[in-house]
């Protein structure tokens, strides 16, 4: 054994092992409890950044804890491997993105394996394999013949120079990510899936997850958006026809307080009143050019016009003006809102603005209402009573509902309805790199689906996209196909699917690899679902909410008979780290990464600014914030283990804060953890010849190593509480703990030897899913075994934990003055007797008599005088 710790060589060494013996393949064994430990698949996008290293280290110490417990353990890896950076980078380099993408998977996954992760490489998969993408094809056509996919035409950011959609994100302040060219909305037609039919099911199952943060069932339930409302017309009469305008309300307690109504731009009121008033369509084509992110539409200046066409009132009858406001959009309700300036904020702005009539229908006993400012208490529902409200007048927000429902209902002009906020989900993506759709445009028979027998329809890999559209339209050999119904000539369907839809089911593939006959067997009923998922809070909403869905619509074809595909979900903190700029004669900002600086602290040792080394200037401090290649501020994962190793980085990351919360980076905390991995070696080194043959325990120890090992019993007694609890940084701070006692305890006391031996072996098994090299090694140097992985799960001994004696607290006078040594089982008169003997009691006692003697068994002693 050398003596000095090279982490290179061990954990080489290690890998190689695993390697080996197969230690990570996972077959299914009902003879044993399975644990399907899942982290979310990382995009190839060149390397690995350490959200990467935290998330898959969090996955591997849950993974390995659970093999050492006897469970049957799968822990998988794949590659989300579709989508627009691809296609950007291709651009850029002038490369097929599917080169681009092989050369990144190829070097992320050597990162991985250097990091030691226990995945089992045989069930790897990438989401741009033809046999993987075409059980998204089969699946998107099972949809289809149930409704549950279906075409529509859809509202998109169309970017005219590279005539692509672009998705909200790409759109700044109106233009372009890429062209600057000024973005248009356009009507496009589109596929969608029907997750809406599956609204009330996805809301309601989230009370079935109790292992979910939440947080993360909270902003599932918001974003689903259950509202009961009513749904009702204002009518009006077009070119001497009866026609209805329809909106959606929650608030039609309010209804009788209506002074315009607004419509989206693509409403086709908006249209007809466009024709033959220039400023009117000028108007609606800057709407056009506006953000569909509701983020966006809150925060924006709200805009519009009159439309010159009025409407009916569905209870009074009075005309009501038509407005286009550029705050409604056309793929939420009906493309039309109610106008209520009097009890809502919003319009409460737009009317003033506009100078159009505010009129107070719901007022709340004790408030004074005003039009000179917006007050909360305007929108209150459940404080305010109607007024100005005719038969109205008097009934609370429940009650005028009900009667103005009623009202609407026998005019036939509306009724009660429950809405969501969730919106079907759009899947087509007028982009190359991604998944085909697979249809077939025959000017014959329509729109016809591939067949199964045909499937895949193969993306071809080597296209060059130039940003002038998707370059599908102009590959003649993919493009040009026969009709399978008539034979003719045919297209087709150049449209790509949502690369949501890849890491929809991804779980479920990992639990049927190599299976070419179907998209998930057996093997999935006996993994699914997956117990633990792990993966960043950003994806609590789509990503989840789409998986859930994916998992119900194949139990609904009859793939699987599961309805929830994470039994149980951690949302790990970002990592996040200092930033350091400085502004450039233009007026930019320069990042410099945290090595180009030196640090400036005040007295507390925090960060206040720093100077660059380059040039000795100030440079500005940004506090710290998420690890970005924008900012220079993160960490090269392979750097830090060709300097420290593996174990080190994975130690730093458990150690430095629970996994749930953010994690602030410090070099000094990374020494310090390669510091401890270096005195775990060296212990190791120390007490090889002393454990060898792992040495008897004697029946009878003598007071230090026993007390060392009523201490390592009592922190392992509380580390596995703490794993339970997935408190993984409490876990890392016990072996810490551990190795504190094992280098104090005496080596030449009776029993230390055996002591030692005990003691390192549950110190080595505690600390190996977090640092699995290093413990791997010395457990075979150290003779207990060829495979660390093979030894029992360490739990606490009883009669470790057991003691001759206990430490009670003594006070006098409820004032602690010291301690008070006595044997396990002394009765209280003794106890008592012993106290009011001790040199402190009769210091403090000051010769005065007790009075009385408190006595909290096991706790304490108060002489009271």
């Amino acid at each position: 054994m050398q003596e000095k710790y090279h982490p290179g060589e061990i954990e080489r060494s290690a890998q190689a092992h695993w390697d080996s013996t197969g230690a990570f393949r996972a077959a299914e064994d009902s003879a044993k409890p399975k644990y399907y430990c899942l982290s979310m698949f990382p995009y190839p996008s060149g390397k690995l950044h350490m959200g990467h290293v935290r998330n898959y280290t969090i996955g591997d110490m849950l993974a390995r804890w659970h093999k050492m417990r006897g469970y049957n353990v799968l822990q998988p890896m794949g590659w989300d491997a579709f989508g627009l950076p691809a296609e950007n980078a291709a651009i850029q380099n002038r490369v097929p993105p599917a080169k681009w993408t092989w050369d990144n998977i190829a070097y992320m996954k050597q990162q991985l394996k250097s990091l030691g992760f226990g995945l089992d490489w045989e069930r790897e998969l990438a989401t741009c394999k033809p046999d993987y993408y075409r059980w998204n094809q089969w699946l998107f056509l099972r949809m289809l013949e149930k409704g549950i996919a279906y075409k529509k035409t859809q509202v998109v950011n169309w970017d005219p120079v590279d005539q692509t959609v672009l998705a909200n994100e790409q759109v700044i302040e109106g233009r372009g990510w890429r062209t600057g060219a000024p973005v248009e909305k356009r009507e496009i037609p589109g596929y969608y899936l029907a997750i809406t039919r599956y609204a009330d099911e996805l809301l309601d199952a989230l009370d079935t997850l109790p292992g979910w943060p939440e947080r993360v069932k909270t902003m599932q339930a918001n974003w689903i958006g259950k509202s009961f409302g009513v749904r009702f017309a204002f009518p009006y009469e077009l070119d001497g026809k009866a026609e209805k305008l329809w909106v959606y309300t929650t608030r039609a307690d309010t209804l009788m307080g209506v002074t315009f109504c607004a419509v989206a731009a693509e409403h086709p009121l908006a249209t007809l009143a466009a024709q033959g008033n220039a400023a009117l369509a000028a108007f609606i084509t800057e709407c056009k050019h506006g953000s569909v992110m509701e983020a966006d539409i809150a925060t924006m200046e709200k805009k519009g016009m009159p439309t010159g066409i009025f409407v009916a009132h569905p209870l009074t009858g009075e005309k009501v003006e038509v407005w286009v406001g550029n705050y409604v959009l056309m793929g939420y309700g009906e493309g039309a809102v109610m106008a209520v300036p009097a009890h809502d904020e919003r319009d409460f702005a737009f009317a003033r603005k506009y100078g159009l009539p505010i009129k107070q229908v719901i007022d709340v006993p004790g408030k004074s209402y005003s039009l000179d400012a917006w007050q909360e208490w305007y929108a209150d529902k459940q404080g305010g009573i109607c007024i100005n409200s005719g038969k109205y007048d008097g009934l609370g927000y429940d009650a005028a509902i009900d009667a103005i429902a009623a009202d609407l209902k026998a005019k036939d002009l509306g009724d009660k309805q429950v809405q969501y906020r969730l919106r079907d989900w759009g899947i087509s993506r007028q982009r190359y790199w991604g998944c085909p759709i697979p249809l077939i445009h025959c000017e014959s028979c329509g729109t016809v689906p591939v067949p199964d027998d045909q499937l895949p329809v193969v993306l071809p890999e080597d296209c060059v996209p130039d940003g002038s559209g998707n370059p599908l339209h102009k590959r003649a050999d993919f493009l040009n196909c026969a009709c399978p119904r008539c034979g003719k000539p045919a297209k087709r369907e150049t449209d790509t699917m949502d690369t949501f839809v890849d890491s929809s089911w991804y779980y479920a593939r990992y639990c049927s690899a190599g299976n070419d006959k179907a998209m998930v067997d057996e093997r999935a009923k006996y993994w699914m679902p997956a117990d633990q998922y792990i993966g960043g809070i950003e994806h609590a909403i789509l990503h989840l909410l789409y998986s859930r869905f994916w998992t119900k619509a194949m139990r609904d074809v009859g793939l699987v008979d599961y309805d929830e595909p994470f039994a149980n979900l951690l949302t790990q903190g970002m990592v996040l780290n200092h930033i350091f700029s400085r502004r450039t004669d233009k007026g930019g900002l320069e990042y410099f990464s945290p090595e180009e600086v030196e640090l400036i602290r005040n007295e507390s040792g925090h960060v206040t600014g720093a100077t660059s080394k380059a040039d000795g200037r100030p440079v500005d401090y940004g506090g710290v914030g998420t690890m970005s290649k924008s900012k220079r501020n993160g960490v090269d994962p392979q750097s830090l283990i060709e300097q420290y190793g593996a174990d080190t980085a994975r130690f730093f990351m458990m150690f430095a804060s629970p996994p749930e919360q953010t994690l602030e980076w410090s070099d000094s905390g990374v020494e310090g953890a390669y510091r401890f991995m270096k005195r775990v070696w060296a212990y190791g080194h120390a007490v090889r010849d002393a454990v060898a043959g792992k040495p008897a325990m004697p029946e009878k120890l003598h007071e230090a190593p026993a007390a060392t090992r009523r201490e390592i019993h009592t922190v392992l007694k509380q580390a596995n509480y703490d794993l339970a609890k997935l408190q993984f940084n409490t876990v890392a701070s016990a072996t810490m703990k551990m190795l504190n006692a094992l280098e104090k305890m005496p080596r030449d006391a009776d029993g230390s030897n055996a002591v030692a031996a005990e003691c390192i072996s549950i110190l080595l098994r505690l600390l190996s899913p977090i640092a699995p090299h290093v413990t791997h090694a010395l457990w075979v140097e150290l003779g207990f075994g060829a495979d660390i992985l093979a030894a029992p799960w360490p739990e606490p001994l009883e009669a470790a934990l057991a003691q001759d004696e206990i430490e009670l607290v003594l006070q006098v006078n409820g004032k602690h003055r010291g301690n008070l040594r006595v044997k396990v089982g002394t009765d209280r008169t003794a106890i008592e007797a012993a106290a009011l003997a001790s040199e402190m009691a009769q210091k403090f006692m000051e010769g005065r008599p007790a009075k009385k003697v408190v006595v909290v068994p096991g706790r304490l002693v108060n002489i009271v005088a």
